[in-house]
């Protein structure tokens, strides 16, 4: 590693991180447009403040709190939805296309806290501490949000939000206490 080139540690800095930056960058903006231009941003102040990075193994995170930046910059007047003018590439007909559909619809009205949690966790798989650092929150922060956004995204998909279960001792019934006061 010592002896490559810069442009060939920045190509395979590029293909092992791209998929990934613009998989979450299309999942917080809304807009494969505007994901390609936030990770072509974020790649260009990387590759430019690269001895910033202190540990080569939180590179993922590193860069991804770089594109979480970029991202909001660019989407701060709102983001763009699917029902814009651009529209997901057409494919062959999917059983599962239009759950897809209805949860990057989802994503997209979520607060930008819940939807970069799901968007590490679930679509690029972040380990918890990874995405603490990425955050630039505690561990214990982003387990909480990681609950407070699933919650949002049932909500925003239309499923009910299960009630919070308590157990008070093992040796008694487990109590359950609704999320809000039902009035009488």
């Amino acid at each position: 590693m010592l002896f490559q080139s810069a442009e060939s540690r920045y190509n395979a800095w590029v293909r092992d991180h791209y998929r990934f930056l613009l998989r979450s960058a299309w999942a917080l903006t809304g807009s494969r447009a505007i994901a390609e231009d936030v990770v072509q941003d974020c790649f260009a102040n990387a590759w430019k403040h690269r001895e910033q990075l202190r540990d080569a193994t939180l590179a993922r995170a590193w860069l991804f709190q770089i594109m979480r930046h970029a991202a909001f910059r660019q989407a701060t007047p709102g983001l763009q939805s699917l029902d814009d003018k651009e529209q997901p590439e057409q494919a062959a007909p999917d059983a599962g296309l239009d759950d897809k559909l209805d949860v990057v619809q989802a994503l997209a009205r979520l607060a930008p806290i819940h939807r970069e949690v799901l968007v590490l966790f679930y679509f690029d798989d972040m380990p918890t501490a990874q995405m603490a650092e990425a955050l630039e929150i505690a561990p214990g922060t982003v387990l909480s949000r990681l609950a407070r956004a699933r919650d949002a995204l049932k909500l925003a998909m239309g499923v009910p939000v299960q009630a919070t279960v308590h157990v008070t001792h093992a040796a008694t019934p487990a109590r359950v206490t609704p999320l809000r006061k039902t009035r009488p």
